[in-house]
């Protein structure tokens, strides 16, 4: 199992219910993350890291809802509420996660002009965040992607994955989804088209 490698994607207070961008059932997927994590040799775990004020948080456009959406030099993009703002108790891994185990922590949304849904790449889909190099430094050739949400930080991962020549499986009983307008039908479809494993072990 050498060459592949867990990526738990941003399993973060503010993700979990309780939390400023409550993913429903967020905290749901610990414990079984936490059994992938005791059986996988590689653990790699990304953790949403913005300034405050950060470009993609509401609050920095005034007159602006959450979940509306803007133009940016990038392209789309959809405003949040203030998250996993650097440093703080939302930034923080869910204190139920086994984290210990992971041989690196991929920060992303650093920038302050730019958010950062993929493991991989900066919303601009151009800047790297490292992580291809690194892997492929190591040998790992195979991705298990779980984390939260499905529809955007697991799913642009995976597709970057796949883009990079990874084999990406989602396993999806390990995530949660936000479902915004029909975002979680629309990102799996793009899954399963550009060739991830989407994988479902919920018994019954």
């Amino acid at each position: 199992m050498a060459d592949e490698a867990l990526v738990v994607i941003d399993l973060q207070n503010d993700f979990c219910p309780g939390g400023a961008l409550a993913v429903a059932g967020g905290d749901e997927i610990v414990p079984l993350v936490n059994d992938m994590i005791r059986r996988t040799d590689h653990v790699v775990l990304t953790q949403d890291w913005h300034p405050a004020g950060h470009s993609s948080f509401a609050s920095s456009h005034p007159g602006a809802q959450p979940f509306s959406t803007i133009e940016m030099p990038y392209g789309p993009q959809t405003l949040w509420p203030d998250h996993c703002i650097q440093g703080s108790l939302g930034s923080d891994f869910h204190s139920g996660l086994a984290w210990t185990k992971a041989e690196l922590v991929i920060r992303k949304g650093f920038r302050p002009a730019i958010d950062s849904y993929s493991a991989f790449f900066e919303n601009d889909h151009t800047t790297p965040t490292g992580l291809a190099g690194y892997l492929r430094e190591r040998g790992i050739d195979t991705l298990t992607l779980v984390g939260l949400a499905t529809d955007f930080c697991v799913a642009f991962s995976a597709l970057d994955a796949v883009k990079q020549g990874f084999r990406t499986t989602v396993r999806l009983d390990a995530c949660r989804g936000i479902d915004l307008n029909g975002s979680l039908e629309t990102m799996l479809a793009k899954m399963r088209d550009a060739g991830v494993t989407l994988e479902d072990h919920t018994s019954g």
